[in-house]
C-alpha cells in the first residue's frame, strides 16, 4: 500500500494536486453543511490559501485515500473513528486508507479539542458529507465516462458499477475526471442499513507503529540540537529563595539553570544528565499562604455544608413542606479525595522559540495537548507575538483525561526555550505529575430524601460541598424533574492553594457514584427494588414533570432494561444456590445513558469484584472494537479510583510522590467487563467518559448485598467493610 510522508498540510496538498494529478477535496467544517470549496486536478496550483476548506480528502490515481484527522488522539480512537466515518460515504476500500494526523489550523478546522466527549458529536455530519460528496463527483466522473445516466451508476468498495453493463472503474482510475467537476451543494447521505464500516470491528490506525515501537508520542519526540529541561516547582503554598545555582552550572551536561515563575529550569544535553542535577538542587523555600493538609479536610467540609452562603442551583416546590410532612427522612454523606491525573505518558512538549534583529519572530511547538488551541494563544500572549506565528503540530498521548486540556507544560517548555534561546523539549518526571500537577477536586455531600407513607420520594435534597471546585453538581440531571420537591445548592472552597482542574468525567466521576448509592438507601428505607424505584421516578419524570427536564427518559429507560435482562437482574443464583450480590447504577453525562450491574462475592471474608455489566446508549456506534475497549477502559478506571485512588497534602506537599504509595488497580482486582450497545440508530453522542462515572455505585451497592454495610467515601479500601475483615 501507498504511503505518504508526514509532511505539512501545505506541502501535502501541493504533492497530492501535482504529482500525476488526483482529487483533492476541501470541506469547511464551520457549518452544518459541508461547503464546496475547491476541487484541484492535472498538477493546477493548490496552495493553502488558494483553498479553503478544513478537512482533506484526497485520491490519486494509484486509488490510495488519505484522510486528515484534526482532533488530537488522546487514546479515545478519534483517528480511526474519523476516518471510519468519511470512508462510510466514500464507499472507499477501508485498505486502500491512509491517515494522517493534521496540525492545528483554526482557519481550517473546527474544535480541534479532545475533550467533553464531544469530537464525534461535533463532526458527525460534517464528515458523513465529505466521504459523500467525493463519492458523488466519483460518480458523475463515470457517468460522463460511460455516457450514462448516473442514476444508473453505483459504488461499492472503491469502485464505480454501471449497474446495467457491470462495467467498473475504480476511484484512482477517476480520480483525475472527478477532481475537474463542480463541487455538488447538495449529497445523499446513506441509510443506517446500508453501513458497512459503521459498526463493524476496525482496528486502531497506529496500532502497527504502536506495536512496532514507532514514535508516535510527545515523549518519543526528538531533533538533532534539540537541549532537554526539567524543573523544580514548589510545594503548594511556598515561594523560591534560593537555590544552588552554580553548582548546578557546573555539572556535566548542563547547559543553564535559571528560576522563572516561582520555577527551577535546569536545561542540558541529555535527560539523564538534567535528571542527575535536578537532584542535586538545593532549594530554599519560603511559607506564602496557609499550607493546606488532607487533616484539615473534614473541618474545612463540616463549615461548608453548615455554611448559610450557599449558591442554590435548582429549586422546585416548597422543600421545606416536603421534608415537614415526611414519614421518613433518609440522611448520608459522601466524601472523595483529590487524585491526580497520572497519564502513563508525563507531561512533556518541545518548545523553539526563533528570535531575530527585532526580537522573538516565532515559535514551533510540537507534542501531546487536547487543546492545541489553547497551547498556541497562550504562546502567542507570553511571546508577545499574533497566534499565526505560532505552529502547533500535535502527537499522539499516552494518557490525559483532562490534564492535557491545560498548557501550563507548553508554556513551561515555551519560556526556558526563549531563555536559552535554542530548541528545548521539557519532560516532567512521575514525582512532577504527582506534586504539581492538576487535581480531582475533593470533593462532599450530602443528601436527603423525604418519603411518605407510600414509600414514595416527595422531597430531595442536596449540598455540595468542594476544594477549588466550583459547581460540584450536576442540578439537571436525573432525579431533578421526578421529585416534586427538590433543592439542589453548593458550597465552594476557593482559597486552597492547591490546583484543580477537570479529571475525567468531570464532577460526574465522585457525583455519579454519591447519587446513586444515595438512591439504593433510600429505595431500601422505602421497601423497594433499587431498579424500580428509579424505574417509578422515571414513569414520575414522564406523567408529571416538575420544571425542566435535561435528560431523556426513554434512553435512560432502555439502557436500565437492557442491563437488567443483561445481569439477570434479581434472579441470578451461585452455584451455592443463594442470590448473587448485585449492585445498580445508571447514569447521564456528556449526551450518552450507561447503566451498570456489579457482581460482588466474599472470598476469606473480603467482598471480591467479580463482574461489570455495561448498557451503554452512545447512539450509532462507529468501531465496534473502539467502542468496547473505551467502555471496558472508563469501567476499570472508575472502579479502579473508586476503590484504591488518594491523594493526600502534608502542608502542601503530596504524601503520595510516586505509585510505590499511591495505589492504582492491579490485574488481579479488574473484573470481568461485559458490554452491550443499545441499537437505536440515533446520531453519535460521547463515549470516552460516560462509562466511568456509574462504575463506583455499581461496586458500592454490589458490596452493600454482600456485606450489609455501605460504602460512603473513596477509596473503599479504606472503608469499615474491608478494615473490619482479615
Amino acid at each position: 500500500m501507498a504511503t505518504i510522508s508526514n509532511e505539512s498540510r501545505r506541502s501535502f496538498l501541493k504533492i497530492a494536486a501535482t504529482a500525476g494529478g488526483g482529487l483533492v477535496l476541501g470541506f469547511n467544517w464551520a457549518d452544518s453543511e459541508a461547503a464546496t470549496s475547491i476541487a484541484v486536478a492535472d498538477g493546477a496550483s493548490a496552495t493553502a490559501t488558494a483553498i479553503d476548506f478544513n478537512s482533506f480528502l484526497s485520491i490519486s490515481p494509484t486509488g490510495v485515500i488519505t484522510i486528515l484527522s484534526p482532533n488530537p488522539e488522546v487514546g479515545q480512537g478519534i483517528k480511526t473513528a474519523f476516518p471510519i466515518i468519511v470512508a462510510e460515504e466514500l464507499d472507499a476500500d477501508w485498505t486502500k486508507v491512509v491517515v494522517e494526523q493534521a496540525p492545528l489550523d483554526t482557519k481550517k478546522f473546527q474544535r480541534q479539542v479532545a475533550g467533553g466527549s464531544g469530537s464525534i458529536p461535533h463532526s458527525w455530519k460534517r464528515l458523513r458529507e465529505a466521504g459523500a460528496t467525493a463519492r458523488q463527483m466519483l460518480v458523475e466522473a463515470a457517468a460522463k465516462r460511460w455516457s450514462v445516466p448516473v442514476s444508473e451508476c453505483k459504488t461499492e468498495v472503491g469502485i464505480v458499477i454501471h449497474q446495467p453493463t457491470k462495467r467498473k472503474l475504480s476511484y484512482g482510475d477517476l480520480a483525475t475526471e472527478a477532481g475537474k467537476l463542480p463541487v455538488p451543494n447538495d449529497v445523499k447521505l446513506k441509510d443506517e442499513k446500508d453501513f458497512t464500516l459503521i459498526g463493524s470491528t476496525v482496528k486502531n490506525v497506529d496500532n502497527p507503529k504502536i506495536l512496532t515501537g514507532k514514535p508516535l508520542f510527545g515523549i518519543d519526540f526528538y531533533r538533532d540540537g534539540m537541549l532537554f529541561a526539567m524543573l523544580q516547582r514548589p510545594a503548594f503554598g511556598y515561594k523560591l529563595k534560593s537555590f544552588n545555582e552554580a553548582a548546578i552550572k557546573s555539572m556535566p551536561g548542563i547547559v543553564d539553570v535559571f528560576s522563572f515563575d516561582n520555577n527551577v529550569a535546569v536545561v542540558g544535553k541529555s535527560t539523564w544528565q538534567v535528571r542527575k542535577a535536578k537532584s542535586a538542587l538545593k532549594i530554599d523555600w519560603e511559607k506564602t499562604d496557609a499550607v493546606e493538609s488532607s487533616s484539615d479536610h473534614d473541618r474545612i467540609f463540616r463549615e461548608l455544608l453548615d455554611s448559610k452562603d450557599a449558591t442554590v442551583r435548582r429549586k422546585d416546590g416548597d422543600v421545606a413542606a416536603a421534608f415537614a410532612s415526611a414519614a421518613k427522612v433518609i440522611k448520608a454523606e459522601y466524601q472523595c479525595p483529590f487524585l491526580p491525573h497520572n497519564a502513563l505518558e508525563p507531561m512533556n512538549f518541545f518548545a523553539h522559540v526563533q528570535s531575530g534583529p527585532a526580537g522573538v519572530e516565532r515559535a514551533e511547538l510540537v507534542g501531546p495537548t487536547q487543546t492545541p488551541e489553547r497551547a498556541r494563544n497562550e504562546t502567542a500572549k507570553l511571546l508577545g507575538i499574533s497566534p499565526d506565528k505560532v505552529s502547533v503540530d500535535m502527537t499522539r498521548m499516552g494518557g490525559g483525561f483532562g490534564r492535557r486540556l491545560q498548557a501550563d507544560y507548553v508554556v513551561e517548555a515555551v519560556q526556558v526555550s526563549k531563555h536559552v534561546n535554542a530548541p528545548v523539549k521539557l519532560i516532567w518526571t512521575r514525582e512532577d505529575d504527582m506534586g504539581g500537577g492538576s487535581y480531582r477536586p475533593a470533593v462532599r455531600y450530602r443528601f436527603e430524601a423525604a418519603l411518605d407513607a407510600d414509600g414514595n420520594m416527595t422531597g430531595y435534597k442536596l449540598r455540595g460541598v468542594g476544594i477549588k471546585s466550583g459547581n460540584s453538581t450536576r442540578e439537571d440531571n436525573f432525579p431533578a424533574g421526578a421529585v416534586d420537591n427538590l433543592l439542589i445548592d453548593t458550597v465552594d472552597y476557593a482559597k486552597s492553594p492547591v490546583t484543580t482542574g477537570p479529571w475525567r468525567a468531570p464532577i460526574t466521576n465522585f457525583l455519579a457514584f454519591a447519587e446513586q448509592a444515595f438512591f439504593d438507601e433510600v429505595a431500601q428505607a422505602a421497601g423497594k427494588d433499587p431498579v424500580q424505584f428509579r424505574l417509578a421516578l422515571l414513569d414520575k419524570a414522564k406523567q408529571k414533570p416538575v420544571g425542566a427536564i435535561k435528560y431523556d427518559i426513554g434512553r435512560m429507560k432502555a439502557v436500565i432494561d437492557l442491563a437488567v435482562k443483561q445481569s439477570g437482574w434479581g434472579e441470578k443464583k451461585g452455584t451455592d444456590g443463594k442470590p448473587v450480590a448485585q449492585g445498580f447504577s445508571v447514569y447521564f453525562s456528556h449526551s450518552s445513558y450507561v447503566a451498570q450491574v456489579g457482581e460482588v462475592v466474599m472470598q476469606k471474608n473480603k467482598p471480591m469484584l467479580k463482574k461489570i455489566y455495561a448498557a451503554v446508549d452512545c447512539g450509532i456506534v462507529i468501531n465496534q472494537s473502539g467502542a468496547q475497549q473505551q467502555v471496558r477502559g472508563a469501567v476499570v478506571d472508575g472502579i479502579g479510583h473508586a476503590m484504591f485512588g488518594n491523594l493526600t497534602f502534608k502542608e502542601g506537599v503530596p504524601e503520595q510522590a510516586n505509585f510505590d504509595k499511591f495505589r492504582l488497580i492491579r490485574l488481579n482486582d479488574i473484573p470481568e467487563v461485559e458490554v452491550q450497545f443499545v441499537n437505536n440508530g440515533m446520531s453519535p453522542t460521547g463515549l470516552g467518559e460516560p462509562a466511568l462515572p456509574p462504575a463506583g455505585a455499581a461496586v458500592a451497592n454490589a458490596i452493600f448485598k454482600a456485606t450489609g454495610k455501605r460504602v460512603r467515601n473513596q477509596p473503599f479500601v479504606e472503608e469499615e467493610v474491608f478494615k473490619s475483615v482479615s
